[in-house]
């Protein structure tokens, strides 16, 4: 069976580690040739290295999500380059969880530049992809992710799950607006996953009690977000387009209530 993206040019944003590196790292492996767009340029270069040392196509190019003539720059550089844009996986997100508080305590300045970073980076890239290289070669694959707080309303960081809402939203309008050209959209929502920062900065309870609403009782694996995105970038996804995957161990499914529910089955027969 060969390479399913061989002969492809991806970029990837924000991708030094966790989903975005995983992702940048299983579009090697799968033949591409994986742009690493990056904000610190020597971690990326290791990241490219890596790549490069296990036989596989890597450059790096500068990309910083809040200086936003650098997400076009991103694309043209890449274009000039390499003459294409294949898959664009626009991973970039985040938000300060101490002033992206709940609705009760935010105020409109700190709720605004969260969504605003957070989809600024999502619209210029892809608008840049699209208009520069997608449209003109009538074929690409816009990747963008998500997260579960965009369908599923958090009791705090008011701003990121409202960014994420949008995302999944303007993901649909690129769906149906451009895919007569060929080109494809969809958007991937992934649970809490298990990534370095995750382990770093959110406490063992707080992962304890998202399983607790989780079917499956577990943390993610940033490989699982990689193994859909490199299905979303082949060709054997030309049919799909305009959907978000959930990939959050079925958080989703219902009342979280019910999760729990089914964890105590034997105790209510």
């Amino acid at each position: 069976m060969g390479k399913r993206l061989e002969g492809k040019i991806a970029i990837v944003t924000a991708s030094t580690r966790g989903i975005g590196r995983a992702i940048a790292d299983a579009y090697v492996d799968e033949g591409a040739k994986v742009w690493f767009a990056v904000r610190n340029l020597e971690t990326g270069k290791q990241a490219v290295d890596a790549a490069i040392a296990r036989g596989g196509k890597a450059d790096l190019v500068y990309f910083e999500a809040d200086d936003y003539p650098t997400h076009t720059k991103m694309v043209e550089e890449v274009l000039a380059k390499d003459g294409r844009i294949d898959i664009l996986v626009n991973n970039f997100g985040g938000s300060n969880p101490v002033l992206d508080t709940d609705f009760e305590h935010a105020n409109w300045e700190e709720y605004m530049k969260t969504v605003e970073r957070n989809v600024a980076t999502v619209f210029n890239a892809s608008h840049a992809a699209i208009t520069k290289a997608m449209i003109p070669q009538k074929s690409g694959s816009i990747i963008n992710i998500g997260s579960v707080a965009g369908v599923v309303p958090d009791v705090t960081q008011c701003g990121y799950g409202c960014a994420k809402a949008t995302i999944l939203y303007l993901t649909k309008q690129i769906a149906l607006q451009c895919g007569k050209y060929n080109i494809r959209a969809n958007v991937l929502h992934p649970g809490i996953t298990a990534t370095e920062a995750v382990r770093k900065h959110l406490p063992p309870a707080v992962q304890e009690q998202f399983l607790g609403g989780c079917p499956i009782h577990r943390l993610a694996e940033p490989t699982e977000m990689a193994s859909l995105a490199v299905y979303l970038g082949s060709d054997e996804s030309q049919y799909t387009t305009g959907q978000d995957m959930r990939v959050c161990g079925g958080f989703d499914v219902c009342s979280p209530i019910y999760a729990t529910f089914g964890n105590l089955k034997e105790a209510r027969t």
